[in-house]
């Protein structure tokens, strides 16, 4: 198929292992960040925070969290151009989603008028959320979304990418506890360029099951 959305699909694949000589642009970075805050996410909710790794004291202090688990994870702390943490809120109240009203209001997309039937909406999030304010697994989804928005991002820039579910969540939430400010991250996407020639997953052919095993149409 020769339409360019099925072009950066076919193309992008998860990347084993970078070229640390390569950097992406600031201009590109310029991009994808914009790109993660334009993320959807339900209700508008943007329970997340995102944590860019691009400094060598922020990329070793990354390095450092894979000490007890994933350590073939590891060598994509400092050899990738950037890592990004993708955090959720594990405790998303209801104050924090008028911040988000707030800014439907100002941005001009919501009517002051609204505002009151707008923060109803928070009745989704109540429906996910238990006895003591956790609604950790429905914010965990949301950050989902921002990740497959970011990885079709990278795909048409160029941009090689990596996926990590693979990542020690305890320490992570240590050594950037100040950054992360109550926010849990359990998946993180390295970002940058492949090593040419030692990377074994690149140029490989897609494998998918057939559009018939995964989609019905009525």
């Amino acid at each position: 198929m020769s339409h360019q959305i099925i072009k950066d699909l076919n193309k992008r694949y998860t990347t084993k292992k970078y070229d640390a000589e390569k950097r992406i642009s600031h201009e590109d970075m310029v991009v994808i960040k914009e790109a993660i805050r334009l993320s959807a996410s339900s209700i508008n909710s943007q329970p997340w925070k995102f944590i860019v790794i691009e400094s060598d004291d922020a990329k070793h202090r990354f390095h450092n969290t894979f000490a007890n688990v994933h350590q073939f994870n590891q060598p994509h702390a400092k050899a990738a151009s950037h890592t990004i943490l993708l955090a959720y809120d594990p405790k998303f109240t209801k104050e924090k989603y008028a911040k988000r009203v707030d800014a439907e209001v100002t941005s001009g997309h919501l009517p002051a008028e609204m505002y009151n039937t707008f923060m109803g909406a928070y009745a989704f999030a109540e429906a996910n959320t238990d006895d003591v304010g956790y609604n950790g697994t429905w914010t965990k989804a949301q950050v989902y979304i921002a990740l497959g928005n970011l990885l079709h991002t990278l795909a048409r820039l160029g941009i090689d990418s990596t996926p990590m579910e693979g990542v020690d969540s305890l320490l992570i939430g240590e050594e950037f506890k100040e950054e992360l400010d109550g926010h849990v991250c359990e998946v993180a996407l390295a970002i940058g360029y492949h090593k040419e020639g030692e990377d074994y997953n690149y140029g490989l052919p897609k494998a998918r099951l057939s559009l018939d095993d995964v989609i019905t149409t009525l």
